[in-house]
Formats: C-alpha cells, structure tokens, sequence
C-alpha cells in the first residue's frame, strides 16, 4: 500500500492534535531513548523531541515517501524505512510512541505485549488508533467496493485494517506487563471546509489508500466519483459550507 506525505500533511493540524493528546498521557519521565513507530512525515516525532530535549529520539515507517518527508522537517533525528509489522528492535526505550499505525497490523494480542517488553522500568508505550471502521466513512468505502466493477480487485481491501477489541480487552492484554495502564475513547470533530470534497480528501490520505491503490485511473475516478455522492448524503453540510467530521479514536498509554 502507498502513502503520500504530501496527500497527509494537507491535514496536518487536525491530524497531530491527537498525537498532542496522547503524548501529553505519558508520565513524566527523564527520557533518555525514544522511537515513534509509523513516525509518517515526522509530525508525531517532532512533538516527541520537543517534549524530550534530552533524549534520543527515532522514527521508523514503512513508506519511503513518509520517511523521506521526515527527514527534510528534522534532519537530526535518525529516520529508518522498516516494515513495522516486523520490526524487532529489542531497545529498551523510554518511550515507544505509535500515533495512528497499530490499526494497519494484525494480532493486538501478541504484539501489545511485545512492544510493552521492549520498555525500560518507568517507561511508557503510547498508543492512539483511529476507531472509525463502522463509521459512515467507512462502511461507504466497503459498499463502493463491493458495488462496483472492480470489486474483484477490492476483495481483501477491507482487511488491511484490524477490527477493534474492546478497552477492557485492551486493558487485560497490557495490565500484567504493566503496573499502569491508562484506557480512553475520545471523538473529535474536525470542521473540513469544502463539504464532502473535504471529507473524501481527507481519507484519500489515510482509510482510503486500501481502495484505490489497486485501481487504475479511470477506475479510481469512477470510485472516488461514487464514493463522493455517497458522502453528501452521510455527511451534509453546514450552512457556511463546512462538514463537521465526527471521528472516533482508541487512546492507550501503558507504564512499565
């Protein structure tokens, strides 16, 4: 799947307010290592710097575009393109930061744990994930892919995201690796100017990409086309033209 960076920061505000969120969670802690994982275009990173002058701070992606956006915003910090799925640096760090990528990999039984392993005494896995699948949002996606010619082609597109487990699931995987773990559900709504148009924009950034990678031009353009019509009737707009976007998310911090 790929990802544009640029597709990405045209959001850039309303996408690092939850990663404000999130790292405002973490206790205070003299970090002295840090790695954000599914870093993108190094927007999530640079709040980890600023928050933790003193330690050494990573990112890791899997997209080469992303990482070479970070790169260019923070050319002193070490950005390295690694399949997160597989990614196995034992560290241990004081703080494992993921803003937005756990979604993408399966297994949230097995890999919470893992990642709670790799923290030093203190530190802290911090953790938001997009819980929108059953948004309107996204259920539209699925009925456009189904609906259409190229459903072949969008079989297995719903499947690159994992389905939520519930906060007390989440609770339970982390709590005996952890003497504290922190579990809240908060749903933004974010003003997209451009009424629907900015809604579709939006998530040709993010939940779309699993849909449109596999399409050619035309293809791509008659779903989009049909995925637009779908969103005015999901998300009408307000009077001065503005779409008020309701969006839920998963927010975990867990102190070893």
């Amino acid at each position: 799947m790929s990802w544009s960076a640029k597709q990405y920061v045209a959001f850039e505000d309303e996408r690092t307010r939850p990663a404000r969120d999130l790292l405002a969670a973490i206790p205070p802690v003299d970090a002295r290592t840090a790695v954000d994982i599914g870093c993108g275009p190094g927007n999530s990173t640079e709040l980890l710097v600023e928050r933790f002058d003193n330690a050494l701070v990573r990112g890791v992606d899997s997209s080469t575009d992303m990482i070479d956006a970070a790169r260019k915003r923070l050319p002193d910090v070490q950005f390295d393109t690694v399949d997160i799925g597989t990614w196995n640096d034992s560290g241990p760090f004081d703080v494992i930061f993921a803003n937005a990528v756990l979604q993408w990999l399966p297994d949230h039984a097995a890999l919470l744990p893992s990642l709670a392993s790799r923290l030093t005494k203190g530190g802290s896995l911090a953790i938001q994930m997009p819980d929108n699948l059953n948004e309107p949002s996204h259920r539209l996606m699925r009925e456009v892919a189904a609906n259409g010619p190229w459903a072949g082609k969008l079989a297995d597109a719903a499947g690159q995201r994992t389905e939520m487990a519930s906060a007390s699931a989440y609770y339970s995987m982390l709590r005996p690796h952890c003497k504290r773990v922190d579990v809240w559900r908060t749903t933004y709504h974010h003003p997209l100017a451009g009424g629907a148009s900015g809604v579709v924009e939006w998530f040709k950034g993010s939940g779309l990409r699993p849909f449109l990678d596999p399409l050619d031009e035309g293809e791509r353009a008659e779903y989009l086309k049909q995925y637009l019509a779908a969103i005015e009737q999901a998300y009408p707009a307000l009077e001065d033209g503005t779409v008020l976007l309701p969006f839920p998310r998963l927010f975990i911090v867990a102190t070893r």
